[in-house]
């Protein structure tokens, strides 16, 4: 399963939720083709409900002369509603290439599947009861709302009895299901430099839901590295920079989340390596309308641009991105 708190399963059959109407629509990928082409063909409008399924639209995306691929994600709930981010990539724009999907027999241990199903079916509830708090101080997820947050404590103790396996699974297992939920139960190991190598493998996988698992549990494990660097804690930033360009929103916005800690201490490669490979990208998430999930992007691009903490954030106070991608993208100038 995904993290449904930032990514509605509105496809599954699994969520609860009464669906959101479209408030915003954003898109990425977007370099020749223009936006009104694009909304023409996606002939999905803001303060819609969501389609049951978003494969038509898709399909259409990608009958339009110089589209390659389409993805559409709708992300819920800002202010108790529903975005979708629609995402492009034209012909002639490198796509990211991910493994071949393993074909492996292994599978979880017998007690691993029900747990995530009572955490899949604790974490509908807080969502319907509006509490989305988690704790991510120990390096791992704990939510506030009580059932979700038992189910949480149960993987801590799977990630302890099966972590050989839950590695295996993650790496060769053929049910994309089962790497997808070994990516997250392993994200509450112990010793989490044990599983920062089969974590960052999964950030690979060809299947959205393991790579977005994967990453999420790299960003909050990333955060732990920096507040407690006697832990010995290594999560490279280059693993992330490359999902900045993916055609998949889970892929853009956890990657966006782990470089924003990666980087908290401005290492100047890493932040021209981000510049130099992924700078259209970052602009046109900072432009997007929901502030929560553009700042990530807004911050990479302040650093870049030299800019503090303090102004950077004050800037987004006052509703001035444009200012701090402005000054990223002058530095990005400079540098070419």
């Amino acid at each position: 399963m995904t993290w449904l708190s930032l990514v509605l399963l509105l496809f599954s059959g699994q969520s609860g939720f009464e669906i959101p109407a479209i408030e915003t629509i954003d898109f990425y990928g977007l370099r020749t083709i223009s936006e009104d082409r694009v909304r023409q063909a996606l002939k999905i409008k803001e303060g819609e409900i969501p389609p049951e399924t978003p494969i038509p639209a898709q399909l259409r995306l990608e009958a339009v002369p110089g589209i390659a691929k389409a993805r559409l994600n709708f992300v819920c709930c800002e202010k108790g509603k529903t975005t979708l981010y629609v995402g492009i990539q034209e012909n002639g724009t490198p796509g990211l290439e991910f493994r071949v999907a393993p074909t492996g027999a292994v599978r979880l241990p017998f007690d691993v599947p029900p747990a995530g199903e009572a955490f899949e079916k604790a974490f509908s509830m807080a969502m319907e009861a509006g509490d989305r708090a988690e704790d991510q101080s120990e390096g791992h997820s704990l939510m506030h709302f009580p059932e979700a947050r038992a189910a949480q404590k149960k993987f801590i103790t799977l990630a302890a009895l099966h972590q050989g396996v839950l590695r295996d699974v993650l790496r060769n297992s053929s049910g994309a299901g089962q790497r997808a939920l070994a990516a997250m139960v392993l994200g509450y190991a112990a010793d989490k430099r044990e599983v920062v190598a089969d974590l960052i493998y999964g950030t690979r996988d060809p299947e959205d839901e393991v790579r977005n698992n994967s990453t999420r549990a790299l960003w909050i494990i990333a955060k732990l590295a920096q507040r407690k660097p006697e832990l010995g804690i290594q999560v490279p930033a280059t693993t992330f920079i490359d999902l900045l360009n993916s055609i998949v929103w889970t892929d853009r916005n956890k990657s966006s989340y782990a470089l924003l800690e990666t980087t908290e201490k401005r290492d100047p490669a890493i932040l021209a390596e981000i510049r130099e490979r992924a700078m259209p990208s970052l602009v046109e998430m900072a432009r997007w309308k929901a502030i929560g999930h553009a700042q990530p992007a807004i911050f990479l691009l302040g650093r870049i641009g030299g800019m503090s903490e303090g102004d950077i954030q004050a800037a987004i106070d006052r509703g001035d991105r444009q200012a701090v991608i402005s000054a990223g993208l002058k530095v990005a100038a400079a540098a070419k």
